[in-house]
């Protein structure tokens, strides 16, 4: 059986109360803290039968390990891993936007992605199976709760992936800083995959190769690229944007 993680932070947490209570075994919740929020949280557990434990905050602290906690800690199921099948089964379900990071290692990174990938209503995040940053208690934190509602897919082989996504109707666009084309200026209101690569080495050659489109985020000032996750978000919101000017589904 495998060890139960450790998930920290308020946004997670309560995520995981929400979309996931069957994964929660325990929690452990700082004896000093007694704001609304935390009150809610503790009574929700309660609700759901779930062990909670009050303890001093040096001993959250040790048990955290580093993860920043905000004052509790839910002991849980590792979550089911997502696999290719369930990539397979969004797509025939109706997914219309996917997001795939090819070579992020960085778990923040991660965290950050999902979250925006949950507010701007994209289906999956895509990464290869090696090379990749995963799902680790730091990504969760990260991801305030996201992790519990958007899964991340490893996939054997990304450019394979994305060549099966492309004869299904998906436009796959890869952000690359060198290319003249706009990303605000491709139709992104069809079916999209966002594919955005690491930071320095960007998109790997296969993965540039399975590409419809080449676009870079249009940059005013004096940086010449942002944080991948800064990227993702840019460019999930703008496929939010079109699709919301053009009245489709999902557009909030």
């Amino acid at each position: 059986m495998s060890e139960p993680e450790i998930v920290g932070g308020l946004h997670a947490v309560e995520a995981l109360l929400q979309h996931a209570p069957e994964r929660v075994k325990r929690l452990q919740v700082s004896a000093d803290a007694a704001d609304a929020r935390m009150t809610a949280l503790v009574d929700r557990a309660a609700s759901l039968r779930i062990h909670v434990e009050r303890v001093q905050r040096d001993r959250l602290q040790r048990a955290a390990e580093g993860l920043r906690h905000q004052g509790v800690l839910a002991w849980v199921k590792p979550r089911p891993r997502a696999t290719e099948a369930d990539l397979a089964d969004l797509v025939a379900q109706g997914a219309d936007l996917l997001l795939a990071l090819d070579g992020v290692t960085d778990p923040h990174n991660l965290g950050a992605c999902l979250r925006s990938a949950d507010a701007a209503g994209a289906a999956a995040v895509l990464v290869p199976r090696d090379r990749s940053a995963s799902l680790t208690p730091v990504a969760a934190k990260a991801a305030s709760g996201a992790a519990e509602t958007v899964p991340v897919i490893a996939v054997t082989n990304l450019a394979r992936t994305l060549r099966e996504l492309r004869d299904q109707g998906f436009w796959v666009v890869g952000l690359a800083g060198e290319t003249d084309t706009a990303l605000f200026d491709l139709d992104l209101t069809v079916p999209t995959v966002l594919v955005l690569g690491a930071e320095g080495e960007g998109l790997r050659r296969l993965t540039r190769e399975h590409c419809d489109h080449l676009a870079a985020i249009p940059m005013a000032g004096t940086v010449g690229s942002l944080n991948v996750s800064v990227a993702a978000g840019v460019s999930l919101f703008e496929v939010l944007r079109q699709r919301r000017a053009a009245g489709l589904r999902g557009a909030g």
